[in-house]
């Protein structure tokens, strides 16, 4: 028999949670040196700040802010390698791959935040331009982009690298391409590092720095304090460019949207999967981005009721397994149900006029109002018609129609001839009533008037 705990133990909270899952990442060797850089991290941008406050320089802080964003990209690196540790649960039947997803976005907003703030700083320093001291400014430009440099080059991280190729350029990036280009026409063993483009963040850090140098040199010879100001728009500028169409494409992903370049290989598949033997329809099919790389979609698929429904989902899944990796199929046969025909006789209350709506017919003309040579109503002021057709009326006999073959739809109907005057006095022209039962009917009399109502009687 198993122990009875009398009281329940109190779960874990948030911190603690986060102890645990932080020592299942430490306890991973991989994971040592981003600790490492992110430990040499925070010792850097501490004395950048301080160095930051001692120049009075914004254009330096703007540069500081891509250090801070190196730390935002090593946590998410971490976070990066706790999602291949863990295993999908009941609540996360997907995984953890959107931890990756959010974590980028996060860091990236938080980057065009930075920026933000830089530009409304700098629009204050045009108003009131204080003096900068460029003792330390060069030192920390060389500082923050070695560190930077070193960060980028030196750990591979995986979601920025996947987000920085597959989402769109930047105009910084569209603008070095151009230049790279005329340069590689001149240089074409440069065309290996240049094109077809520069990683954005490198990129970043290069342009940062050298408007920092530009900064320094102006303010050392000409005194000009306000290029300080005007370098760290152009940072603030440069990080809100680079960052954004990173955000965007990592906000897509969480908003579970079909990627743009994959939506012609969707169409294509789903058409052959239409095509396969057995497949009526596929309907409700919906796509989305699980995480950086990975397709998740899930569809529906309507069969044949003769159809194997193993072997179309076998067919199905090895079309679309070839694009989305987590693949949910559901297979339903037709429900179509062919209405089944009744062997017995109808009786006749089912064709009783009682039990049922009756419509209602529009009364016909007398008989009177006739035309006898054109069977067409005759006003009283209208001169007689020059033409007379042979047309159809009461003068001219019909046709007898006799059917004695039995029709083979077994609905108990009688199918022989019947006399005119009973179907007429059954009902108008409705077959089925009463006792006799006919579809045909063979026309022996003709009676001199047409219309009769439901008792028999002539109408006036």
């Amino acid at each position: 028999k198993g122990t009875i705990h009398l009281f329940r133990k109190s779960q874990r909270s948030l911190v603690g949670k986060l102890t645990h899952e932080f020592r299942l990442v430490a306890a991973d060797r991989r994971s040592w040196k981003i600790l490492l850089f992110g430990a040499i991290n925070l010792v850097c941008i501490g004395f950048l700040l301080m160095w930051c406050s001692s120049t009075n320089s914004i254009a330096l802080t703007a540069y500081t802010y891509l250090t801070i964003f190196d730390l935002f990209s090593l946590v998410t690196c971490l976070i990066s390698y706790w999602v291949m540790m863990k295993k999908p649960s009941p609540a996360y039947s997907f995984g953890f791959e959107r931890f990756e997803v959010l974590a980028v976005f996060a860091s990236t907003v938080l980057a065009q935040l930075g920026a933000l703030f830089i530009l409304k700083e700098s629009a204050e320093r045009f108003l009131e331009q204080p003096e900068i001291h460029t003792g330390r400014l060069l030192v920390g430009t060389f500082v923050a982009l070695f560190f930077n440099l070193f960060t980028m080059l030196s750990i591979r991280n995986k979601p920025f690298a996947y987000v920085s190729e597959a989402a769109s350029t930047s105009w910084l990036q569209e603008h070095v391409a151009d230049l790279s280009r005329s340069i590689c026409g001149i240089i074409p063993g440069l065309s290996s590092i240049f094109l077809p483009r520069m990683n954005p963040f490198v990129l970043i850090d290069i342009a940062g720095a050298l408007a920092l140098c530009i900064t320094y040199m102006l303010i050392e010879i000409n005194n000009y304090f306000a290029v300080d100001t005007a370098s760290a728009i152009a940072i603030a500028l440069m990080t809100f460019g680079t960052m954004y169409p990173m955000s965007v494409y990592s906000g897509k992903v969480l908003l579970q949207t079909t990627p743009p370049h994959v939506i012609g290989q969707l169409d294509k598949l789903l058409r052959e999967v239409s095509t396969l033997d057995g497949v009526l329809e596929v309907r409700n099919e919906h796509f989305w981005t699980l995480g950086f790389g990975t397709l998740a979609g899930s569809v529906h698929v309507r069969i044949r009721r003769d159809a194997n429904e193993q072997m179309v989902l076998a067919h199905v899944t090895n079309r679309l397994y070839t694009l989305v990796s987590t693949l949910t199929v559901q297979i339903f046969k037709d429900d179509w149900i062919r209405p089944t025909l009744s062997s017995v006789p109808i009786a006749n209350n089912i064709l009783n006029l009682s039990d049922h709506h009756i419509i209602p017919m529009p009364p016909l003309k007398a008989a009177d109002n006739l035309n006898p040579v054109t069977s067409t109503p005759a006003k009283p002021s209208s001169p007689p018609p020059e033409f007379s057709f042979n047309t159809p009326g009461k003068n001219v006999s019909p046709v007898i129609l006799l059917n004695t073959q039995t029709r083979p739809y077994g609905l108990g109907f009688n199918h022989g001839s019947a006399p005119y005057s009973s179907v007429l006095n059954q009902g108008f022209g409705i077959p089925g009533m009463g006792a006799t039962q006919g579809f045909r009917t063979g026309f022996t009399n003709v009676p001199s008037r047409y219309g009769t109502n439901t008792r028999g009687q002539p109408r006036s």
